[in-house]
């Protein structure tokens, strides 16, 4: 094997089942690498309308692979870590269990494994990146020796288009911009329950609603928004996130990483669980003081939701709480301390 250069080989997939998440983050990642001169090329499977363009025109190569998660596909990605002379190999996925990594490492390559919820038996990557306010060591204490760990909000990767935007927040006594994300697919439709909500506010707000490109339902969830007579915008697969969440007053999000987002930027924010490792994160959120976590999706009623909008739009002084403290756990320099620690290790 050659010795290692300056590119940064990501294996990472997308769809309407898991959304865009794993590689809005790897991008972001990825922006910090080349900020350092190195080059990205992504490895994947699956993808949603339109994330290959975005990747292409941010710099980023891109591969297809086939059998996501099997040993076919690591051969294919270890071939192609040598074909590159990969510097370092990043995986995110939740289908890249214990003997995958191994396999990439008995290749001798190096690997960093983002993950969420020390969900697997073992950890064998040379690290782990954990960058939810839940992640501990114990999460994963079964790991090789060498592992080493970069947890918490330190490391919450953001985009550079994030940047761009003021962090300072005027709070009015009586919120009356909403914006709604619920991620890039939302395999449940839990934006149509938030929407259902609305008519219940009876304060007069406005509402801009994010739909991702990976949301079958778009079409529908359009019409909805009309049928509903109420001043709702429909956003569809925005590429820049920014400055919508620079425009509201209080965001009602899935509980993913769009969080780290919302708090970098102070918006206050009700988050909901909309999968398994987003659980533990509604509940840090909540008890940070930097969100109102309404918990799992499925148990939620219209009636929740909307109580909880119109109680956070009326309250000031727990708005500017959540901002200030929402800016406290995420300064921003994650990314860039993830690219450091890697090339030190080279």
């Amino acid at each position: 094997m050659k010795p290692p250069g300056q590119s940064l080989l990501i294996r990472a997939d997308a769809s309407s089942a898991i959304g865009s998440g794993h590689i809005m983050r790897c991008l972001a990642l990825s922006k910090a690498w080349q900020s350092t001169g190195g080059s990205v090329c992504c490895v994947m499977a699956e993808t949603v309308p339109g994330l290959e363009d975005r990747l292409i025109r941010e710099g980023v190569a891109l591969k297809k692979t086939r059998a996501a998660g099997t040993m076919n596909d690591a051969e294919a990605l270890i071939a192609e870590a040598r074909r590159l002379a990969a510097a370092w190999l990043m995986v995110d996925g939740y289908g890249f269990g214990p003997d995958y990594i191994r396999k990439l490492k008995d290749a001798g390559l190096r690997v960093l494994l983002m993950d969420d919820d020390g969900r697997f038996d073992f950890y064998a990557a040379d690290a782990v990146l954990n960058q939810n306010i839940c992640a501990s060591a114990a999460m994963y204490e079964k790991r090789e020796a060498f592992t080493q760990l970069l947890l918490g909000s330190q490391y919450v990767l953001l985009r550079p288009e994030f940047f761009a935007e003021s962090r300072s927040r005027e709070h009015q006594a009586m919120g009356r911009k909403v914006l709604v994300t619920m991620g890039g697919s939302d395999p449940d439709n839990v934006t149509r329950k938030v929407l259902l909500a609305l008519p219940n506010i009876k304060k007069k707000i406005e509402t801009k609603v994010v739909v991702g490109s990976g949301n079958p339902r778009q079409a529908e969830l359009r019409g909805l928004a009309e049928e509903l007579s109420l001043e709702i915008r429909i956003e569809q697969s925005p590429e820049n996130m920014a400055p919508l969440m620079r425009w509201a007053d209080v965001a009602i999000s899935g509980a993913g990483g769009t969080c780290w987002e919302l708090a970098y930027l102070g918006l206050p924010s009700i988050v909901i669980a909309l999968s398994r490792d987003q659980h533990e994160i509604a509940l840090g959120l909540a008890q940070g003081g930097i969100a109102v976590s309404l918990g799992w999706h499925a148990n939620l009623s219209e009636k929740q939701i909307s109580d909880a909008l119109s109680s956070l739009l009326g309250d000031r002084e727990s708005r500017e709480v959540m901002s200030k403290r929402g800016r406290e756990l995420v300064d921003g320099q994650g990314a860039a301390r993830v690219v450091t620690f890697l090339r030190n290790s080279l």
